[in-house]
Parts: C-alpha cells; sequence; structure tokens
C-alpha cells in the first residue's frame, strides 16, 4: 500500500509541475491547495530537494520548485526516494536485494518467482510513467 508520505509527495510534485514558470511555491500554498499537514509536508519536500527534484529559495518569495521537466521525472524514481524499494519481497529488488532467511533455494521458490512477475509489472508502469502523466 501507498504510504501517505509517497502519495501527499506527488501531489506536491504535481502541484509544482502545474506552475508553468517555474517560480517558487510557498510551503503554506501547497500545504493548502493539496490538502496536506505543513508539518509533513516540509520533512517530505525536503527530501525531494535532498534528492535531486527540487530546488528551494529562501526569503520573499521564496518557496520550492522543480529542477527538471515534469516528462523527465519518472515515477519509479520518485517512488523509490518516497517509498523505498518497489519490490514486495527483498529478494527480488533490484537495488535493495537481500536473501530471505527462510528461503532454502531462491531458483526454486514459487512465492519469488511469483514476487519478480509483480515487480516487474510494477517497474514497466512506473519506469514508463512521468511526472508530466499526473498533471
Amino acid at each position: 500500500m501507498l504510504s501517505k508520505k509517497t502519495k501527499y509527495g506527488l501531489k506536491a510534485l504535481s502541484y509544482l509541475a502545474r506552475e508553468k514558470d517555474r517560480t517558487p511555491v510557498q510551503i503554506a500554498t501547497i500545504s493548502e491547495k493539496e490538502n496536506i499537514s505543513r508539518k509533513f509536508l516540509e520533512s517530505i519536500l525536503l527530501t525531494l530537494r535532498k534528492s535531486g527534484f527540487l530546488g528551494s529559495k529562501k526569503g520573499k518569495g521564496g518557496g520550492y520548485y522543480l529542477l527538471k521537466n515534469p516528462e523527465d521525472i519518472r515515477m519509479s524514481d520518485v517512488i523509490r526516494v518516497l517509498e523505498g524499494p518497489i519490490a514486495l519481497t527483498p529478494c527480488v529488488s533490484l537495488n535493495f536485494y537481500e536473501k530471505c532467511a527462510d528461503c532454502v533455494d531462491e531458483e526454486t521458490c514459487e512465492v519469488r518467482h511469483l514476487m519478480l512477475e509483480v515487480r516487474d509489472s510494477t517497474l514497466k508502469i512506473f519506469d514508463h510513467k512521468t511526472l508530466a502523466d499526473l498533471i
């Protein structure tokens, strides 16, 4: 299930993507328009800034803005930053692989085979969708 952090992050990114001139938008504005707790939104936007999706400007006329074009921001990248692994089990994760403690043989594990299919299908969607698709 998608966390509120990720859902709100996507809503905030979508809001910023609709700003055609990429002028900075204050947290309070995004918080009010998207109905997101300001304190929670601050944390989410800071994570997105540290990950290279957003820039920020302090002072009068300050706020957050997109650093990239919406069509260059893949959903798989955003999901990984905000949510973590896309795979449902660590043994099939591309970026966060861990061997399952209870697995005798990964090659014959039926659960792993199913989770590989789920991961690949999910990743195919997230890799081919961008922020531009949300606006």
